[in-house]
């Protein structure tokens, strides 16, 4: 039996690794068959732009009236291409390192994310031609600015770097002794560096210009790496073989190129737009950032505890009962599940079930939420069920009640009472748990607290306002818990 638990385990994790490969494999190559990408963006219409929006000037969020949306050199071309082909724009956000596997995985047409066209990169993506090209300074704090003048002053520092970028492989390969941290987000970067967690950061020149000029309290350090054409320039990534796609996009980029329409328009727009979002930097004032982040977190937490009980219910009914069959599929299922981090299940499901189906991430975040809640609410069940004496169930039985009437009249009520605390920490762990949504762009409370930290060049605030809302909804949900408790035991 043994033997064939694990062989159990086994299969499901095979299925897992394999299913995102072997799809993506089948992509590849029928896109080397016949390249049908522009063709096939014409006809639904849509050009799916991914991009990670906290990299001013290229692309960030600003408010206009009333709504969020997405602003920057990036997203100014993108509009201009889009227009070009003759379709709408679609913007797709999430963090940076998940861009080329969305575009992979089919989830966007093209990433536009200040990205470098570099050698390792061109060897999963095509890219365009160069749109932009710029340079690569650390950014430091202004107290430290007699201590840091090249890149030698940091050999033994520490320095960051946003994750999955040509930036955080330079500074490992060009600083000698140097400890590279990676961040997801530019904001966590600067707040890193503000709070002495890193000496530097090493930034592209427009972004890193961006921040020193909206923020007093940073300097700017050029320094002098060594740098091909590649490593100070930005593209855009499409699928690998989507050159009709490229060559369209190309011929868009030569236009805006001969007007110049980078630096006489969309430079100047989008630093207006920074200066916009620097004129009030209240958290009051973004109120509405975290309002809608709050509320996307309710929902999901909603969904998924409605969900994940079903489910763990069901789980845990298998795992008790005597069909082999039934028993090694809940436990490889539960054994599975709990061993594996929920932020791989949610990636999981948005790009390598994304293959098949394409989910959006919204439901996507809620149906792996859910999954793996129903693991854990599936132990906590079946404790509680074996918790009751088993007299119980034969006095019942010898009462005349069915199998399942002893388990729907006496067994589960009493189980029910025992396992109430340990269900309720389960909710309140999965509303704090679904945070990790953010990666895949659903606009959670920690995805609109990255952002306002973007738009306003403050840390500290945005994390303060979002620990207050974590704690108020989870508060009041212990204490909505509780009251059910003492409910629980007055009927006693």
């Amino acid at each position: 039996m043994k033997k064939k638990f694990f062989e159990l385990i086994m299969l499901i994790g095979l299925l897992f690794t394999a299913l995102p490969f072997s799809q993506a494999s089948a992509a590849t190559n029928n896109t080397k068959a016949t390249d049908t990408s522009l063709a096939k963006i014409q006809k639904k219409g849509v050009l799916v732009l991914g991009t990670s929006p906290d990299y001013a000037p290229y692309e960030f969020q600003t408010t206009k009236n009333g709504k969020s949306v997405d602003v920057g050199m990036d997203i100014s071309i993108a509009k201009q291409i889009a227009k070009d082909l003759g379709v709408k724009l679609k913007i797709k956000n999430m963090d940076f390192d998940s861009l080329l596997v969305a575009l992979q995985t089919g989830k966007v047409d093209m990433v536009m994310a200040g990205m470098n066209p570099t050698p390792s990169r061109r060897k999963s993506v095509t890219f365009s031609n160069v749109y932009y090209k710029g340079g690569q300074d650390i950014v430091i704090n202004k107290k430290d600015a007699k201590l840091y003048t090249s890149k030698k002053s940091f050999e033994g520092k520490t320095v960051g770097a946003q994750t999955g970028t040509m930036q955080y492989n330079m500074a490992k390969k060009q600083i000698a002794n140097v400890t590279v941290k990676g961040f997801d987000k530019g904001a966590d970067l600067i707040l890193a560096l503000q709070t002495n967690k890193i000496d530097g950061i090493v930034m592209e020149k427009p972004s890193a210009e961006a921040y020193g000029k909206n923020n007093p309290q940073l300097s700017l350090v050029n320094g002098h790496f060594n740098l091909s054409s590649d490593e100070t320039s930005s593209a855009i990534a499409f699928q690998k073989g989507a050159t009709s796609l490229a060559g369209a996009v190309n011929k868009s980029l030569a236009k805006i190129q001969k007007k110049d329409l980078i630096n006489k328009v969309y430079l100047k727009e989008a630093g207006s737009h920074m200066e916009t979002n620097t004129v009030n930097t209240s958290m009051f004032h973004y109120w509405k950032y975290f309002a809608k982040g709050i509320g996307y977190t309710l929902l999901i937490s909603a969904f998924s505890v409605f969900f994940g009980f079903i489910l763990g219910t069901i789980l845990a009914f298998m795992r008790l009962s005597r069909n082999k069959i039934f028993k090694a599929v809940a436990t490889a299922y539960i054994e599975f599940v709990r061993g594996t981090p929920l932020m791989v299940q949610i990636m999981f499901v948005y790009f390598g079930i994304g293959l098949i189906i394409n989910l959006p991430a919204l439901t996507s975040g809620i149906i792996a939420v859910s999954l793996n809640s129903g693991a854990y609410v599936a132990e906590v069940i079946r404790g509680g069920i074996n918790s009751v004496d088993k007299g119980q169930t034969e006095a019942a039985r010898s009462l005349g009640l069915s199998k399942s009437g002893t388990m729907r009249y006496v067994i589960l009520p009493q189980a029910i009472k025992n396992i109430w605390p340990a269900l309720g920490n389960e909710f309140i762990s999965l509303i704090k748990e679904s945070s990790i949504v953010s990666i895949i762009g659903v606009t959670d409370l920690i995805y609109q607290l990255k952002i306002v930290q973007s738009d306003t060049y403050r840390g500290v605030a945005p994390i303060v306002v979002a620990m207050l809302l974590y704690f108020i909804v989870t508060f009041g949900l212990s204490k909505l818990l509780a009251y059910f408790e003492g409910r629980m035991k007055h009927a006693n």
